[in-house]
């Protein structure tokens, strides 16, 4: 039997935090950092003075909570009502409350805002998906397990008239954004393992998730082990993704005492010559990519030029041995030399990453 497996970091499905919207890197990453830096404030103990003074000047920046002239409207604190609160006050006349102390002093949190993508947005998403037709396909930033649920019977059944996939999975992972690791399969989903609580000196090992999941394929399994390394924006992401790729090729190594047929799959957010990928090549995972009969670009995402090749099909070698076709679907980038034509921009493109995938013959 030829069985197709994908990778496709979709940029999530329906909605998207406004701030990846932003064109202009600096400005992007200015309100990153200032989301990471209130998480950081709000997660304390105790509140200084300074703190609650940066808690206001970061809000006052980027939150819809006061007046839209002088915010990016990017940063929402939550504040469940009739609950203990943060603030008081509106607009430019907030306040940290007197009350609040610290941590366990308020019920709430940061997120940010998102966005609805637009429906042209949405269908060439799904039509990256359709024209890649895997059997399995790992889904990377999608919402959750209901959106990657809808989208997959509204979305890619409904609108593109494409077969749906009988069986989606998906537990959510670390990150706050809420970008999370899926799977869309043809064949039975027997089996999970998550590793969200790993730790490494009292520090979450995965940015999101690195979910084993068992496949049935044709009577025997098949775990992939899907991944989303943490981005080279903001600090420590090289130290993060060495910790990262260190972790996987532990739990490589034990699924290989399961089953000789194992993948590891994802947008690993780093090259080859990376330490991070160095501990996945080095535990004997092959990368799809360096089979014989790929052709295409050297890279994965935006232009797809080889400093740009973060996103992998990796295969134990007993399932390298079996694979006869490698390819990548790079029409859905607004860079790619050849787009759909519905993709005119941006604001339409399925994604900046391209959907890898490999034929194997079982």
């Amino acid at each position: 039997m030829t069985l197709r497996i994908a990778t496709f970091n979709a940029e999530n499905l329906f909605r998207r935090p406004v701030v990846f919207g932003i064109q202009d890197a600096g400005k992007r990453d200015e309100v990153l950092d200032a989301f990471r830096r209130l998480v950081e404030i709000l997660e304390q103990d105790a509140y200084s003075e300074h703190d609650k003074e940066d808690i206001i000047t970061i809000l006052l920046a980027h939150s819809v909570d006061v007046s839209q002239e002088i915010s990016t409207q990017t940063i929402l604190v939550n504040e469940p009502k009739g609950m203990a609160r943060l603030l008081k006050g509106e607009g430019r006349n907030i306040q940290v409350r007197a009350e609040v102390t610290g941590r366990t002093t308020w019920v709430g949190w940061a997120e940010l805002v998102r966005g609805d993508l637009t429906l042209d947005a949405l269908r060439n998403t799904a039509k990256v998906i359709a024209e890649v037709n895997a059997d399995i396909l790992l889904t990377v930033e999608v919402e959750d397990r209901l959106t990657l649920h809808r989208f997959n019977q509204q979305v890619l059944h409904g609108q593109l008239g494409a077969p749906a996939y009988p069986f989606n999975l998906l537990i959510d992972g670390n990150d706050i954004r809420g970008i999370d690791v899926g799977l869309l399969s043809r064949h039975p989903i027997t089996s999970v393992r998550s590793h969200i609580f790993d730790t490494k000196n009292g520090r979450e090992i995965f940015s999101r998730d690195c979910p084993e999941f068992e496949i049935d394929v044709g009577g025997k399994p098949l775990w992939l082990l899907g991944n989303h390394f943490k981005s080279k924006r903001g600090g420590g992401g090289a130290d993060k993704r060495k910790l990262q790729g260190e972790r996987v090729a532990q739990i490589y190594r034990d699924a290989l005492g399961r089953s000789d047929r194992v993948v590891v799959a994802g947008d690993l957010n780093d090259t080859p010559d990376s330490e991070a990928l160095g501990f996945l090549l080095g535990a004997g995972l092959q990368d799809a990519m360096t089979h014989g009969s790929y052709q295409g670009p050297p890279g994965t995402h935006g232009k797809c030029t080889a400093d740009e090749k973060i996103d992998y099909v990796m295969f134990s070698p007993e399932l390298f041995g079996k694979v006869t076709k490698v390819r990548v679907e790079t029409r859905g980038i607004a860079e790619s030399a050849v787009t759909f034509d519905t993709v005119h921009g941006p604001q339409d493109q399925a994604s900046d990453h391209a959907s890898l995938f490999a034929d194997l013959e079982l």
